[in-house]
């Protein structure tokens, strides 16, 4: 095959300096029919080798009728509706060749936001385990969120993903904007939206905000495409060569960078985030005066162990309150408990896993309570009359003499008998 450093000589020698086909032959040593080919082609030449048959080639007219009838049928069960004898891997890509005429293609837009329109949430869960307790550590979830027109990014790690940590979680992001844009686009997340519909305490934190939540259509990550690019981008950035000793310090740490994120030029908008982030504020809606229903809410009844459970936690509470209702609420950062609209515990939020968190004062109280106790039983039993041989006398009420000696001392059920 004539290189295509040879095509080009040939054509200069000809078209430019007049060299003759026989000339050029002898000078490259080719042939005087490849010269005139390649003085005949207008196109470099290429090499290409003739198309090899697959081992599915036999099988296409089978998996053609089973994809007409079940376009999505996965490639193992088509495997073995047509007693495929070789390895997946022809099959699945005879597969993707011909699947597409069944099912069809879905093309995706290119989509523009307009300022305050729009912003995209999802959970990133970085491989890095973060240490929550003595000798444990755990992989938590962060929630970003990035504003559709000025791409600006923002993003926290939160202790669970459960729905009122999630609230928490974007009620933070939210506040630190200052503003709220009119539509925020969640996947089906099981705590926003995991059956197709928003849940209650999503739907009451938007309606808090005037805003709404969009869910994205299943098993189509394109629709919010810009977080998960973000996603990638906090993946690859970000984490390479950092290490962390707590939550708190991973937060800090992404803090500081996202305020050099937001500062790069972002090839798709042309801009800084930072820059374009004032356009987007300005047609946001502003937040209101109270804050939304937010955090893990629970109302129970306080058993003997006067401790309460939130995310596998144990929190003592005040044992005064025991066998009484307590109304349980917890942010990422906080635990607090209620009984009739008085405190009666107040801790941190342990980020970590069936591990127990004791209040000294809780603790101490119970004591007194058990001693307490114990004292009023010693002091019944010290009243107990007892026999001269150290058996207890037992007291009977005197009720029970008057039953037994038919002695009535009611007049008025006296009266009666005789009337």
């Amino acid at each position: 095959m004539l290189k295509v450093e040879d095509w080009a000589e040939i054509r200069r020698l000809h078209r430019a300096e007049g060299v003759p086909i026989k000339e050029i032959s002898r000078r490259l040593g080719v042939a005087r029919n490849t010269v005139r080919a390649a003085l005949n082609s207008d196109r470099p030449p290429k090499y290409e080798r003739a198309p090899r048959g697959s081992v599915a080639d036999a099988y296409e007219p089978q998996i053609r009728f089973l994809l007409n009838e079940w376009p999505r049928m996965p490639a193992p069960v088509v495997a073995e509706r047509i007693s495929w004898p070789h390895s997946l891997s022809p099959l699945k890509r005879k597969l993707a060749l011909i699947r597409p005429e069944y099912v069809g293609i879905d093309p995706v837009d290119r989509v523009t936001y307009e300022p305050g329109e729009i912003a995209q949430c999802d959970l990133w869960f970085p491989e890095p385990k973060m240490p929550v307790a003595p000798g444990q550590e755990r992989v938590l979830p962060v929630l970003v969120m990035t504003l559709g027109f000025s791409r600006f990014m923002t993003a926290v790690m939160i202790p669970s993903r459960q729905g009122g940590d999630i609230l928490s979680g974007m009620w933070d992001l939210i506040s630190g904007i200052g503003r709220v844009t009119k539509t925020l686009v969640w996947d089906r997340e099981a705590a926003i939206g995991g059956t197709g519909r928003v849940t209650a305490p999503a739907a009451a934190f938007a309606g808090t905000l005037a805003t709404r939540i969009k869910l994205a259509p299943p098993r189509d990550p394109e629709y919010k495409g810009l977080v998960e690019r973000n996603n990638q981008y906090l993946e690859t950035s970000f984490l390479p060569g950092r290490t962390f000793a707590s939550p708190a310090d991973f937060n800090q740490q992404l803090a500081e960078w996202l305020d050099r994120a937001n500062a790069r030029t972002v090839r798709s908008i042309q801009g800084r985030p930072v820059d374009l982030l004032e356009t987007d504020y300005l047609s946001m809606i502003p937040l209101p005066p109270l804050d939304p229903p937010m955090g893990l809410n629970q109302r129970v009844r306080l058993g003997r162990d006067y401790y309460v459970r939130v995310d596998t936690v144990d929190y003592s509470v005040d044992p005064q309150a025991i066998g009484r209702f307590v109304d349980v609420t917890a942010s990422p950062h906080e635990v607090t408990v209620f009984c009739d609209g008085q405190l009666v515990a107040h801790h941190q939020r342990s980020w970590a896993k069936q591990i127990v968190v004791t209040d000294p004062v809780h603790a101490a109280t119970a004591q007194r309570m058990r001693q307490a106790l114990a004292l009023d039983r010693q002091k019944r039993q010290a009243a107990t009359r007892h026999h001269a041989d150290g058996h207890a006398v037992a007291l009977r009420a005197l009720p029970d003499y008057d039953a037994l000696f038919g002695v009535d001392f009611d007049p008025s059920s006296t009266r009666a008998s005789n009337e």
